[in-house]
């Protein structure tokens, strides 16, 4: 199983201005996931015409026109069985263009469940013309790229997100949100943000939450794609991006912040999460976020 990274996909050109990655989709195009793979990145694929099986995690989707996916960071997908006539629009994108901090605090009834929920959505026709209009705004912004376009196009893409995760929302079962797993992780993810800077320990987040470590992994696996450790680092890189970004700490300011005993713990977390220092990450996300 092989791990696709935006960073390999991008031109140099685009990793220099943008954290975003647009483009037509065809059946060549979607080569490269037909196997079983993950992304270190959000994958959005709107399709416009033709037909294909896809598999996220254990669920299987029969993908027609006028549908969208979202294909959330570590998820293990593939596509098979794709029509010549395959046609649409796909848009590769890392995490700070998800709204993640607006779904974790102002919007956060609707984050439950939403990594399953935006795996396949048919869409009316109303929604796809919405859709469409979006997308052509963004690919024109793309295509003629500047500082100020740039933005712009980050600002359509949020909008088309916010569209998708309100229309999920209010026309998914919500019988989902009274399950007595789905309490569990609402309540995981509200103790996480008050103690991820000093507990990063599953069994303390069980302990805490009145379950095993086993059932806390299989309750964030099946709600969010990602196990209960890796919910938890997520959390904690979110952050490290965040801070190297937008505060004027040091990496031993940032370190002690986030409970690391050392700089050097904290360059080992990123080494292992990314394949690079917190220097190199801190440039990147200046180049990208600040050209």
């Amino acid at each position: 199983m092989t791990t696709q990274h935006l960073k390999d996909i991008q031109t140099n050109f685009e990793r220099a201005i943008t954290p975003f990655h647009i483009f037509d989709l065809d059946q060549d195009k979607l080569e490269p996931y037909r196997e079983p793979h993950t992304k270190d990145h959000f994958c959005l694929m709107f399709i416009d015409k033709g037909q294909m099986k896809m598999q996220v995690e254990d669920r299987n989707y029969e993908i027609m026109e006028n549908s969208i996916s979202v294909i959330f960071p570590g998820q293990l997908s593939s596509k098979e069985q794709v029509s010549s006539n395959i046609s649409g629009k796909m848009i590769l994108f890392d995490e700070v263009l998800f709204c993640s901090d607006i779904l974790r605090n102002e919007l956060r009834i609707y984050n439950y469940d939403i990594s399953t929920k935006l795996n396949y959505i048919a869409l009316p026709e109303k929604e796809s013309e919405e859709t469409r209009m979006l997308l052509k705004q963004i690919e024109l912004l793309y295509n003629d790229l500047t500082s100020v376009k740039k933005e712009q196009a980050r600002f359509f893409i949020k909008i088309l997100l916010l569209k998708l995760v309100e229309f999920v929302h209010t026309h998914v079962d919500r019988e989902s949100l009274k399950n007595e797993n789905a309490k569990v992780y609402a309540n995981f993810l509200e103790l996480l943000e008050r103690s991820y800077k000093t507990d990063r320990n599953v069994a303390y987040y069980a302990d805490q939450l009145h379950v095993s470590t086993k059932k806390l992994n299989q309750i964030t696996k099946k709600l969010a794609g990602l196990t209960a450790i890796e919910t938890i680092h997520s959390r904690i890189m979110n952050e490290i991006k965040q801070l190297l970004l937008l505060s004027t700490y040091s990496h031993k300011e940032i370190a002690f912040e986030l409970g690391f005993n050392s700089p050097a713990a904290l360059n080992k977390f990123v080494r292992s999460k990314l394949g690079e220092t917190p220097t190199e990450l801190q440039n990147q996300l200046i180049q990208m976020y600040n050209t």
